[in-house]
C-alpha cells in the first residue's frame, strides 16, 4: 500500500487523486492534506480519509478548520509555510502529490525531496523557478520525480522503453484554448468568464486563465526540460485542438510515438500513483469516428505573448523563469480580480522582465528574492 502527502488536496488534481484513492481503497491511503483557505471542502476530506495532518494557510484558518469538524474527528492542524513543509516530509507518508499553485509549492517540494519522498508532481512552477536546483537534489536523493501534469504523463509514457540517447524531438501539445481562433483586435473585450470557459479540461482558475494566454503551455515547455533534461531546441510546442494526443516523441530513426486519452486528468493520476502498473480505471475510449480527425497547427507568438516570454525566459534561464512565473501569477490574480484586461497580462509580465537584471547561476535564496521582488513590480505595474 501506498502512503500519501497530498499538497493542494482542494484543487483540480488534488480532487481527482482522492478520487483514485476512493476507488481504490486497498492500494493507498492518505497521511497529510493541505489545502490554503477551502476549509469547508478540506473538513469534508479529513472526515472522509482520516489523515493525521491537516494544513491550511494561517492560524484563522486553522481555527475555522478546528471549528468545523467533529469532536471525535483526531487530526494535526497546522499552517503557514511551516506547515506545509511539515506536511510534505511527514514520516509515514512514502508518495508526496505536489499540486500546490504556484510558487507556493516550491519549498514544500523541495522539504519532500530531503525527506526522501517519492514525488508526484503536478506543481511545474516548482521546476520553472528552481528546475536545475530541484532536479540536482532529487538526483543527489536518489529520489524519484514523476510527472502527473497529462502532457508530462504523456511524455514520460512515451519514451519508457526507449533510449533517451535516441531521442530526436518532445513534440508539447495543447488544446490552443478558448481564444485560438479569436481575432487579436478583440483579446482587450475578453471577460473573465470568457477565459475561464476552457473548450476541452475542466481545470481551476489559475490555469484556466494560463490556458487561455498560452502561458500554461510556456510553463510546460520549461517543465518538460528539466524534467526530462533536454534543450530547449529539443521541444516543440504543437497545436492540437481536438485535446486527445497529449503529447508525443519522436526518434532518431523518424518514428513519432503519440499517447492518447480523453481530456480527464484521472488516468495520468492513477498511472505516476501506480508506476509501474496501471490501474482498471474503466475510463471511456476517445470516440474516434465520431472525433472524425486529428489537425495540428503552430502557436501563434504573435496573438499569444504570454508563450513566446515564456521561450526566452527559457532560453535565458537563472531568475528569469522565476520572474516571468511571479510576474504572470500577479497579472492573473489581478486579471480574475477585474483589476486589468486580459491584454495587460502579457504587458504586466513584459514590464517586469525589462526591468529584471539576471542571475544566471543562482541559488536558491537568489531564486526567492527574485520570486519576491517580482510580485512587487508586477502589483505596481497592475495598479498603475
Amino acid at each position: 500500500m501506498k502512503t500519501l502527502a497530498i499538497l493542494g488536496s482542494t484543487g483540480s488534481i488534488g480532487r481527482n487523486t482522492l478520487k483514485i484513492v476512493e476507488m481504490f481503497p486497498e492500494q493507498f491511503n492518505v497521511k497529510a492534506l493541505t489545502a490554503a483557505v477551502n476549509v469547508d471542502l478540506l473538513a469534508d476530506q479529513i472526515i472522509k480519509f482520516k489523515p493525521d495532518m491537516a494544513v491550511v494557510y494561517d492560524e484563522r484558518y486553522a481555527k475555522k478548520l478546528q471549528d468545523r469538524l467533529p469532536a471525535q474527528v483526531k487530526v494535526e492542524i497546522l499552517f503557514g509555510k511551516q506547515g506545509y513543509q511539515a506536511a510534505a516530509s511527514i514520516n509515514d507518508a512514502d508518495t508526496v502529490v505536489a499540486a500546490m499553485v504556484g510558487a507556493a509549492g516550491l519549498l514544500p517540494t523541495l522539504a519532500a525531496i530531503d525527506a526522501g519522498k517519492q514525488i508526484a508532481l503536478a506543481n511545474k512552477e516548482t521546476l520553472v523557478m528552481a528546475g536545475e536546483l530541484v532536479m540536482q537534489r532529487a538526483s543527489d536523493k536518489g529520489i524519484d520525480i514523476l510527472p502527473i501534469d497529462s502532457e508530462h504523463s504523456a511524455i514520460f509514457q512515451c519514451m519508457a522503453g526507449n533510449r533517451k540517447s535516441e531521442l530526436s524531438k518532445i513534440l508539447l501539445t495543447g488544446s490552443g484554448g478558448p481564444f485560438r481562433k479569436r481575432p487579436a483586435d478583440t483579446f482587450a473585450d475578453i471577460q473573465v468568464e470568457d477565459a475561464l470557459n476552457h473548450p476541452n479540461w475542466a481545470m481551476g482558475r489559475k490555469i484556466s486563465i494560463d490556458s487561455a494566454t498560452l502561458m500554461n503551455k510556456g510553463l510546460e515547455f520549461i517543465e518538460a526540460k528539466h524534467l526530462f533534461g533536454v534543450s530547449e531546441d529539443m521541444i516543440e510546442v504543437v497545436i492540437h485542438p481536438q485535446s486527445i494526443i497529449h503529447s508525443m516523441v519522436a526518434y532518431c530513426d523518424g518514428s513519432v510515438i503519440a499517447q492518447l486519452g480523453i481530456p480527464d486528468m484521472k488516468e495520468a493520476i492513477a498511472y505516476t500513483l501506480s508506476y509501474p502498473k496501471r490501474l482498471p480505471l474503466n475510463q471511456p475510449l476517445p470516440e474516434f469516428a465520431e472525433i472524425g480527425k486529428f489537425t495540428f497547427e503552430k502557436p501563434d507568438l504573435k496573438r499569444f505573448p504570454c508563450l513566446k516570454m515564456a521561450f526566452e525566459a527559457s532560453k535565458q534561464g537563472g531568475t528569469s523563469p522565476a520572474v516571468l512565473n511571479a510576474a504572470n501569477e500577479i497579472a492573473v490574480h489581478s486579471f480574475l480580480n477585474k483589476q486589468i484586461a486580459f491584454t495587460d497580462i502579457a504587458k504586466t509580465i513584459r514590464q517586469t522582465l525589462d526591468l529584471h537584471t539576471n542571475i544566471s547561476q543562482p541559488t536558491l535564496e537568489d531564486i526567492l528574492e527574485a520570486d519576491t521582488w517580482a510580485r512587487e513590480q508586477s502589483e505596481l505595474i497592475c495598479r498603475k
